[in-house]
């Protein structure tokens, strides 16, 4: 999980250096070995190690905002409650009222973590509290993860055989993600955070309307007309819209791959 999460923040930046340093081929090279490693991580996490459905990235970014507001909450505890929650590995100095392990207590040197009792006991009910075991796929689930793993390798395939001008890559790649989300399913009875990522998967295929070649015939013109209108007849949109139409070309040829 953590080299397919580092993968999966390098790619477009490794994509890129090799495309100015190295040339066309060589990005495209670079593009099939990144693939490559992607699906085999996770075909790996899926088979091998049972992960259910993953997440993109499959190491979530730590909400700070939550975790410090959840600390603070925490740390409003009165002394008397603080007392009343000591157990016998831990005991409170009369004077300074700090809380310290007991030498009975205290872990061996390699597990140790220096760190204060309510400290270390917040970090393990937190962690507890999120990594919570992977909802267990049927056969048919599976099938559908293995067909999302596998869709941006189809779609290079497809590429490579129709070329980058064909509209029969971006079809394929849609009916694999179309696949993928009918088989799975319902996604009540799974947890929060499965959820969460299957209601992005069907977000993201909106992105397939600015991806060539639908977006070289059909929605670059529309979304231009629409940022060029609202720029010269919406006070202050200009500071936005314009730059968005300038910057918009290149973003499309980085961001909107139909494997990403």
């Amino acid at each position: 999980m953590t080299w397919l999460t580092v993968l999966e923040h390098l790619e477009v930046f490794t994509e890129m250096c090799s495309a100015k340093f190295w040339g066309e081929k060589c990005r495209w090279l670079v593009i099939i070995l990144i693939q490559l490693a992607k699906a085999t991580l996770r075909i790996l996490l899926l088979h091998w190690y049972k992960a259910g459905i993953q997440t993109s990235p499959p190491i979530t970014p730590l909400d700070r905002e939550r975790h410090l507001h959840r600390s603070s909450s925490e740390d409003s505890v009165t002394e008397a409650e603080v007392s009343l929650q000591s157990t016998s590995t831990t005991f409170i100095g009369q004077r300074s009222k700090r809380v310290v392990r007991t030498l009975n207590s205290t872990p061996v040197l390699q597990l140790r973590r220096w760190g204060s009792p309510q400290e270390e006991q917040r970090q393990w009910s937190s962690q507890a509290g999120i990594q919570h075991p992977p909802t267990i796929l049927t056969q048919q689930e599976i099938l559908a993860e293995s067909l999302y793993i596998t869709r941006p390798l189809v779609h290079l395939l497809a590429l490579g055989i129709w070329g980058q001008k064909s509209w029969k890559p971006w079809l394929l790649s849609g009916i694999v993600d179309i696949a993928s989300l009918s088989l799975m399913r319902d996604p009540k009875e799974m947890r929060q955070s499965e959820r969460a990522e299957l209601r992005r998967r069907t977000f993201l295929l909106l992105y397939y309307l600015l991806r060539s070649p639908f977006y070289d015939c059909y929605s670059e013109t529309k979304i231009l007309f629409l940022l060029r209108i609202l720029a010269d007849y919406v006070p202050g949109v200009s500071l936005l819209a314009r730059p968005l139409m300038d910057y918009l070309p290149v973003w499309q040829k980085i961001y909107f791959y139909n494997w990403g």
